[in-house]
């Protein structure tokens, strides 16, 4: 191989960080396996259908799980009735966290359902976090472990307190 040629194989065929297909893929493109089995089947699915029902009849337990997924699908993000309290600080959000977990102890909501909670009451206390810090420019590191401790007991800092009594005062909301 000549010496000029060893870079080029060294360095890659692609820069970092650019595709070697900047348009991607047209849109609308079909895998050619997909067109195929659509070609075969096309006008057999009645009487697939049919002889899939037939079998299952029939005593076919595969037939027959295929049959009553098609009429009654898993659920999937079912509504889960749990009373949630209003979340207004991070600390009610940890407050509400616990109710969670409360609940699966005693058995009122599965494990999966107290999952899912969690995950949005873990993205609401984030976000008042993150609001606590654009409000008062600073980080937890800023503060002294007196001060944490008031922010946590009462969820809020004085400066997002303060900033919340007026925008109270201004819409009337106590």
């Amino acid at each position: 191989m000549a010496p000029e040629n060893t870079d080029r194989k060294q360095a890659g065929r692609f820069q970092p960080g650019r595709s070697g297909n900047p348009s991607g893929r047209p849109r609308g493109a079909r895998n050619a396996t997909t067109i195929a089995i659509e070609t075969l089947l096309d006008g057999e699915a009645a009487r697939l259908t049919k002889k899939a029902i037939e079998m299952a009849l029939a005593g076919d337990v595969v037939a027959m799980r295929l049959c009553l997924e098609r009429i009654c699908p898993p659920k999937k993000g079912s509504p889960v009735a749990f009373p949630l309290r209003l979340i207004y600080t991070a600390q009610d959000a940890a407050d509400a966290l616990a109710d969670v977990a409360a609940a699966v102890a005693a058995g009122e909501i599965t494990p999966s359902d107290a999952d899912a909670i969690s995950s949005v009451l873990s993205r609401a206390a984030r976000a008042f976090e993150a609001t606590h810090q654009s409000v008062s420019g600073k980080t937890i590191n800023d503060y002294t472990d007196a001060q944490l401790l008031d922010i946590i007991s009462r969820g809020t800092s004085p400066e997002l307190a303060a900033q919340r009594r007026q925008i109270a005062n201004k819409t009337g909301i106590d």
